[in-house]
């Protein structure tokens, strides 16, 4: 499919419309159309302040519950990032190309209890989240560029991942931590995150050291939301949501920690001086 670019605010959403039912259309018939078709759920960000977390807890906390598989109330993401040789998810990005995706390896609170490769799809606003398990012996092959055993792998995603580095170069590039709180609602699966203290950890690629030094990427009091639901936001959680003044935005974090480390990957530098 064709990348659109130069879309108008007011055409974007039929644009949207448009290529999400060309992708559709193109599996139609097809054992994947029957039983995994890629289901789009809505994502929105908004760049908030502590005290607008906290005003907005104090109204969520009725009509939505805490996720029961947050112990204290949040827990501690940590994402390492890859990139091919171009730079493709970063530029794609700065760009504002539509229709994007882009890897990372997910831990939570240092541990490898649970570790997961994951693809995110971007399309517009919309999000798809493909994600296989991995084991903590398989990233410190991938860190040491031993590719060979995800063509293998059962999943496909892992075996498109070999492709990526092999073909493409695909390569570490910046972990980024953050502390999220989530909330989630049953009707229309809706799920509402703040993600607190967002920093670019530096000093290595090992997701699992506690000690690697890190780097704010925002104002200090200020975080990211983020609203994601699958088929509808119910009016009540609508009028939940920072009003049209707020700063609604297409902040990404991996964007923000990946300028934040820039000067460990590029060539700026020499290239200027």
């Amino acid at each position: 499919m064709k990348k659109i670019k130069n879309i108008s605010h007011v055409g974007i959403a039929e644009h949207m419309k448009q290529l999400k039912n060309a992708e559709i259309s193109e599996r139609v018939g097809t054992a994947e159309y029957a039983g995994t078709a890629e289901h789009f759920r809505n994502e929105w960000k908004y760049l908030i302040s502590t005290s607008e977390k906290e005003l907005l807890e104090l109204r969520m906390k009725h009509l939505l519950k805490k996720d029961p598989h947050a112990s204290d109330g949040g827990y501690m993401i940590r994402s390492l990032y890859f990139d091919d040789y171009w730079n493709s998810a970063y530029e794609e990005k700065e760009s504002g190309v539509l229709m994007r995706k882009k890897y990372r390896i997910r831990v939570y609170d240092y541990s490898d209890r649970s570790i997961k490769i994951e693809r995110k799809k971007k399309f517009g606003s919309y999000i798809y989240k493909e994600s296989a398990p991995l084991t903590r012996e398989e990233v410190e092959k991938i860190l040491a560029g031993e590719y060979e055993f995800l063509l293998h792998s059962p999943y496909s995603l892992c075996r498109e991942f070999y492709i990526e580095c092999v073909s493409n170069m695909m390569r570490p590039r910046t972990i980024v931590d953050y502390d999220r709180v989530p909330w989630i609602m049953d009707t229309g699966t809706v799920r509402i995150t703040f993600d607190c203290d967002v920093r670019a950890a530096v000093g290595g690629y090992d997701i699992f050291d506690p000690t690697l030094a890190t780097l704010p990427v925002l104002e200090p009091g200020k975080l990211v939301m983020e609203v994601k639901f699958t088929e509808l936001l119910p009016q009540i959680v609508r009028d939940l949501l920072p009003p049209q003044s707020a700063e609604f935005t297409a902040v990404s974090k991996y964007v923000l920690c990946y300028e934040k480390t820039r000067y460990l990957n590029g060539f700026e530098y020499w290239a200027e001086n």
